[in-house]
């Protein structure tokens, strides 16, 4: 094995001119972003990772070590931390994709650089399934981040780059991928206060799964530029003006909401792109720091109220209250002068230095030591509360209720003594409870909100003060799991249910074992597994959980071992439902057909049946995929469906892209609610224009009325994707009709 000495020789002698210009252009980015530039240590960072990836390629076909270089590019330009930070993402995937080892990292390079590689490294071992291997990973890589947040950032860069360039992947991997971005790391970003790099990670995952309209939009954008860019300088003159002349020093300018945040709110507002008005936000970025910087943003918001009418229900003051992500600054929404609605931010330039960059604002490193200001407490609290995660829980457990904490959403409640809790929206007394202390909350038997009782269940909402009444004789109750949503709540009953699981069991056990010693009899585990699957347990574990539970009765396993069935089981089991030839034809039809991705058609493809999940009912003209059950069905999902996460996730192996092809014949059913004045005869309109007028065929209809509001829903058949777009359009246009939405049923 050669030593660190001869590998950096040899590198450096195959570094070529283009890539030598890329160290150069690397330092000099250092040097404008980076309080300290360690120039030897990311020279030699950047030859062994060269000569480490001298033989790999990625699935564009480049060097596989433009890859790290352009982590260590992002790393120092978008988060800039420190230099070891760019070393270790030069140098992130040497361990776990070349011959390169930490023993070797740490002697060239110390301690602090192969913890980040370390954390950074990818679990290697043989799991049950890729859910499970997923998910250890994900799991270290957040724990590994409890310890420096540096891991974390750096894997961000990384992420950030393979987005980027996930073009070049196989459809079924670009799915899976942008969808795990999109549901954990995203949020995650969000989290850290890094807004640049999660709206970037959300655009580019929208891209994948709704390319078409993620196209639409741009060219939508694109073409109102203009008109947008003079509505925005109309709007900004008179304000500029007048901050101008009240002696503020300031950036005042107009931002784009980012592609997938406009998506969202057409989706949920049902309206085309020109109905969305809230498509940017002005904001102004006050040159001062501290409190005058503080006292600058009120006054500018006096001036801007005393310009242009304020919505009262809009405003947020995220500076005297924080985001947990360390977010400050002011919002409003006024009025224009044609009566549209603007966003205005307002903010210090400290304070847009963190909203833009977040944690990596905040952290300074000396010397191997981190330190942090004051207002990042609250972060540091979160970060290291995921330690106390018992290591006993399951990972898929773990990184399922770690990615429903990456809340957005926010609210702000006070304890009776008047210290304030971030929590997320729909958060309940336990959750607050277990916020307070691990104890608090397994020993909660009712809460105060407000000095009234509230059942433990209630939501609680922004500005509530909330009083935890317990009992030291009080556990958790199960059922809890039900409203909970927080992370530390979740992890903690689990962890409780599985002790006291863990401790029935025990309990089931020995009254087995005392049992059997009175019989005298003698099983080893092997047998006694193959008797507890005569009752259909899947393990003696779970039957002996049962006998201490009282929901089996320990004589029956002894009168089965008692009835002459002493001898083992026949070991030829009959292998039922694993689909495997099923799935093995539809692999070889996969693999013959010579397409990657599969065309359907609503017909049997190859001996394989293709379904159409009824969670979303996709139709053709939908973005869908292919899940391959273990019956050996083809499932059709939606990219958008609400079970698309796990599966695009957890399940990669079974995924197959696909497409629609040109159908004849072939009707899908979907759901639409439909919302409108209350009026004589709007049923029967309804029914003309879909019956009648489209020649499309009504399954179901329900009607509701109250106070004036009608309210439907229909289930009918439809060709297409083009199909239901003439029909919500059509549906419209009926006098009273104010929405119709598109619904899973």
């Amino acid at each position: 094995m050669l030593e660190t000495s001869a590998i950096l020789k040899a590198s450096r002698a195959q570094v070529n001119h283009a890539f030598a210009q890329r160290l150069q252009k690397l330092l000099a980015t250092c040097h404008a972003y980076l309080p300290s530039v360690d120039e030897d240590m990311i020279q030699r960072a950047f030859e062994l990772s060269f000569w480490a990836h001298r033989n790999d390629r990625r699935a564009s076909g480049d060097l596989y070590f433009t890859h790290p270089l352009a982590v260590a590019e992002i790393v120092a330009k978008l988060i800039r931390i420190d230099d070891i930070s760019v070393a270790a993402a030069l140098l992130h995937d040497v361990v776990e994709d070349t011959e390169l080892s930490l023993s070797l990292l740490r002697d060239e390079f110390g301690d602090e650089m192969t913890m980040l590689i370390d954390g950074m490294t990818k679990i290697r071992g043989v799991y049950s399934n890729r859910a499970l291997s997923q998910a250890e990973n994900v799991r270290k890589l957040i724990l590994s981040m409890a310890h420096d947040i540096r891991v974390m950032l750096v894997k961000f860069a990384d992420r950030l780059h393979n987005m980027r360039t996930i073009a070049s992947l196989p459809r079924a991997k670009q799915l899976r991928v942008a969808t795990e971005t999109q549901t954990l790391f995203a949020p995650l970003a969000h989290r850290f206060g890094l807004q640049m790099i999660k709206n970037e990670l959300e655009d580019l995952s929208l891209r994948v799964l709704e390319r078409d309209a993620y196209e639409s939009i741009l060219r939508d954008l694109k073409a109102s530029r203009q008109e947008r860019d003079a509505y925005i300088a109309s709007f900004i003159g008179p304000l500029k003006k007048r901050l101008e002349e009240m002696g503020f020093a300031f950036d005042i300018y107009g931002r784009s909401k980012n592609v997938n945040s406009i998506f969202q709110k057409m989706n949920a507002q049902n309206k085309p792109l020109t109905e969305i008005y809230d498509l940017f936000a002005i904001r102004i970025v006050i040159k001062r720091t501290g409190r005058r910087g503080k006292e600058d943003c009120w006054r500018v918001y006096s001036i801007i109220t005393d310009l242009y009418k304020p919505l009262p229900e809009r405003f947020r003051d995220f500076i005297s209250v924080p985001k947990s992500n360390g977010y400050q600054s002011l919002h409003t929404t006024v009025l224009g002068a044609d009566g549209r609605r603007i966003e205005v931010q307002i903010r210090t330039q400290e304070m847009h230095e963190i909203a833009e960059r977040g944690v990596a604002a905040h952290w300074k490193y000396k010397e191997g030591v981190q330190k942090a200001d004051a207002s990042m407490d609250q972060f540091l609290t979160w970060v290291h509360d995921l330690m106390e995660n018992p290591q006993q829980e399951k990972a898929t457990d773990f990184v399922k209720d770690f990615s429903l904490n990456l809340y957005t959403d926010e609210i702000y409640v006070f304890t009776p003594r008047g210290d304030l809790k971030t929590l997320p929206h729909r958060a309940t007394p336990v959750d607050f409870a277990f916020q307070i202390h691990t104890d608090v909350g397994y020993q909660c038997i009712g809460a105060k909100v407000n000095g009234k009782m509230v059942p433990l269940s209630y939501r609680l909402r922004s500005g509530d003060q909330v009083e935890i009444i317990t009992s030291k004789k009080k556990t958790p109750n199960p059922d809890w799991m039900k409203f909970v949503v927080t992370q530390k709540a979740r992890s903690r009953i689990r962890y409780w249910i599985n002790e006291e699981r863990r401790t029935a069991t025990r309990y089931g056990r020995e009254i087995w074992e005392k049992k059997a010693a009175r019989a005298k009899l003698k099983v080893s585990d092997a047998l006694l597994g193959r008797y507890a699957a005569k009752f259909k347990y899947a393990s003696p574990t779970q039957m002996f959980y049962e006998i201490a539970s009282g929901l089996f009765d320990v004589n029956n396993l002894v009168r089965l071992i008692r009835t002459g069935k002493t001898q083992e089981p026949d070991t030829e089991q009959e292998e039922t439902g694993t689909g495997s030839e099923q799935y093995d034809s539809f692999r070889e039809h996969a693999q013959t057909s010579g397409q990657d991705t599969l065309v359907i058609n609503g017909e049997r493809i190859a001996g394989v049946a293709v379904d159409y999940a009824p969670c979303c009912n996709p139709i053709p003209g939908d973005p869908v995929f292919g899940y391959i059950s273990k019956t050996g069905t083809l499932k059709i999902h939606r990219t958008v469906c609400r079970n698309a996460p796990n599966l695009l996730v957890n399940h990669g192996e079974r995924i197959q892209p696909c497409d629609w092809s040109r159908q004849k014949d072939v009707r899908f059913i979907v759901g639409l609610r439909i919302v409108g004045e209350d009026r004589v005869g709007i049923v029967h309109d309804l029914t003309t224009v879909i019956s009648r007028n489209l020649k499309t065929n009504i399954r179901s209809i329900t009607v509701e009325t109250e106070d004036g509001v009608f309210e439907g829903t229909i289930v009918l058949d439809v060709s297409d994707l083009s199909h239901l777009k003439r029909l919500i359009m059509r549906l419209k246009r009926i006098d009273a009709i104010h929405g119709v939405y598109r619904f899973e049923q």
